[in-house]
């Protein structure tokens, strides 16, 4: 798929367009773009070839062009014309969190910053905080994103990596002689962010299924996509793939159909877990590599990966949990947990329409839930401290309640809750009162301020929030970005330690920006007898499609079904609401 990358074209686009100081109109209509390209779940072009993709809000004549263009020729004349207006290595100041357009139009245009390490030398001499709007504080901050990108740097995010991955994988597809393509790494554990991309492949059995494999190696390494070729050898090649907004490193390995099973668990699970599957072999009197298991010379286990937990004794690890963190222990005394799949959801409780920053009317999202086979949905607009994000005011949000209860009367096959995402204010009060809040279904509580602010600050504001009985969830708890902005300095332990005392679910936000709560913080919320909840957050009928990366985070987390909100029935759900309530 090619919309995360077209999105981040058009995101470029418009933060160009910001410093030089363009249209604003066409800025604003840029960032829609994005966001809609985004949220997207089905492959962009497939959705241009139907002609499905003109008819997608917020796309408009212009836009499409770009985008044919894009489809067509891997490149948008556009954003070419406009990288060209601007000193090469400026756009790398945009992936510094806490800069943003108008920060890097303001060093740019005054200092005549052009690069990450004239930034630096600024910040050094003290002429950024003597910038207006700017001053030491905030020169510290940008000082602390720049240690933290740098700390980042070569690893991209899930659903970028997917993408490199999906447009590989079908150009192998393509090749003859291959038997079977296998994603591993850590992409196939779906960790949050992947540094290389490992795909498995396995040559069609006869007498040249080796040469075979040499050829797939020769064609692939001199793909079209391929920007620099690392290695090239007769069983693995290994490559920088070209897209317009970064590269990205793939390896593609050739196998024999007997080691199979041993080469995707040896390149899948992490280093800690595959050190202890082999010291589990050695103390057994066999060796266990990529190539399969072996007793002296004879192979016990290979074509399959169950035969290898198998044979050592364990009960099979599926990807997800490879992590040593407990699973190899749990393996062994049969206790491994039965993870959530996303055939489990049947809810989403996190979503906006176009009443605040959504690109979606209420019924578009009633249809593709249907659609999705949930039971019902829940609309949570902003509430009116978000006003970037054009937050209901309380009679906007009393007139939406009306809306909503008068759309579900007529409904069949899905059941339709008035919800609201409910900015948690600097002193832990909400943007609504508490009369407002008991007409609604269920009430997130997100912090989308002062996200820098000192760690009892942030960490009190969210105790109290929880504390209101008409609070269910804590919405993206930690505020992260993924690449893009650290972390609140928030005391987790504390907010779990409070959400199980309060009965406050915890959000897992299935936004591959976000993944918040990540797999770790979710391990220990269930620990806890935390309840989560998954929310795609989305902004538009095609953002509802990211759920399967919540569900994922919330399997690496060790969740069950029974841990997860979106897999109780509405009665259910509208019961365990009550109960805090009333509490």
């Amino acid at each position: 798929m090619k919309n995360a990358t077209l999105s981040e074209l058009f995101d470029q686009m418009a933060d160009i367009m910001e410093i030089l100081g363009e249209d604003r109109f066409r800025i604003n209509s840029y960032r829609k773009v994005a966001r809609v390209i985004g949220d997207i779940p089905t492959d962009i072009e497939t959705l241009l070839a139907t002609g499905e993709l003109a008819k997608v809000p917020s796309i408009g004549k212009s836009s499409l062009a770009k985008i044919e263009e894009f489809i067509k020729t891997g490149a948008i004349t556009a954003h070419r014309q406009l990288l060209e207006k601007i000193p090469p290595e400026l756009p790398k100041l945009l992936t510094i969190p806490g800069m943003g357009p108008k920060g890097v139009k303001a060093v740019y245009e005054h200092l005549k910053v052009k690069s990450i390490a004239e930034l630096k030398a600024a910040i050094e001499n003290g002429s950024i905080a003597s910038l207006p709007g700017f001053g030491d504080k905030k020169a510290a901050g940008i000082a602390r994103g720049i240690a933290f990108l740098e700390k980042s740097t070569g690893r991209i995010r899930l659903d970028q990596a997917l993408e490199a991955a999906e447009l590989v994988q079908r150009f192998l597809e393509d090749l003859s002689g291959i038997h079977r393509i296998q994603t591993a790494g850590s992409l196939r554990r779906c960790v949050e962010t992947i540094g290389d991309i490992d795909i498995l492949v396995t040559t069609k059995k006869g007498k040249d299924s080796e040469e075979a494999g040499e050829q797939i190696i020769r064609v692939f390494t001199t793909a079209g996509f391929v920007r620099e070729i690392l290695a090239a050898g007769p069983t693995k090649g290994s490559v920088i793939i070209r897209t317009p907004t970064t590269g990205v490193h793939v390896d593609v390995r050739v196998v024999p159909q007997e080691s199979f099973g041993a080469a995707a668990q040896y390149f899948t699970g992490s280093k800690a877990h595959n050190v202890r599957l082999r010291e589990i072999a050695v103390k057994a009197k066999l060796k266990l590599n990529e190539y399969g298991l072996f007793k002296g010379e004879k192979m016990i286990a290979g074509p399959k990966e169950e035969d290898i937990y198998q044979k050592l004794g364990l009960d099979y690890v599926q990807p997800l949990l490879r992590e040593d963190r407990g699973e190899i222990e749990a393996a062994k005394n049969h206790s491994l947990p039965d993870v959530i799949e996303y055939e489990d959801i049947i809810a989403d409780f996190h979503m906006h329409t176009t009443a605040s920053d959504g690109e979606s009317e209420i019924l578009d999202l009633v249809e593709a839930a249907k659609a999705l086979g949930y039971q019902y949905i829940c609309i949570t607009d902003h509430s009116k401290s978000s006003a970037i994000a054009n937050g209901l005011s309380p009679k906007r949000l009393a007139r939406q309640i009306k809306q909503i209860r008068k759309i579900n009367e007529s409904l069949k096959g899905l059941t339709l809750l008035a919800g609201s995402e409910v900015d948690i204010l600097a002193n832990g009060a909400l943007d609504f009162d508490n009369k407002l809040l008991a007409d609604l279904d269920y009430v997130i509580a997100s912090v989308h301020s002062g996200l820098a602010s000192p760690r009892e600050k942030v960490t009190t504001r969210t105790l109290k929030a929880m504390d209101n009985p008409y609070v269910n969830c804590i919405g993206h708890p930690t505020g992260r970005l993924i690449g893009q902005r650290e972390t609140m300095d928030i005391d987790m332990e504390a907010i779990i330690k409070h959400a199980s005392q309060t009965q406050t679910a915890l959000e897992i936000n299935a936004n591959p920006w976000r993944l918040d709560l990540k797999d770790i913080h979710c391990r220990m919320a269930i620990d806890a007898g935390v309840k989560l909840v998954i929310g795609t957050d989305a902004h538009s009928v095609a953002g509802l499609g990211l759920m399967g990366f919540g569900v994922a985070t919330a399997a690496r987390g060790w969740a069950t079904k029974s841990d997860i909100l979106n897999t109780l029935s509405v009665t259910t759900l509208k019961n365990w609401v009550h109960n805090k309530r009333s509490r």
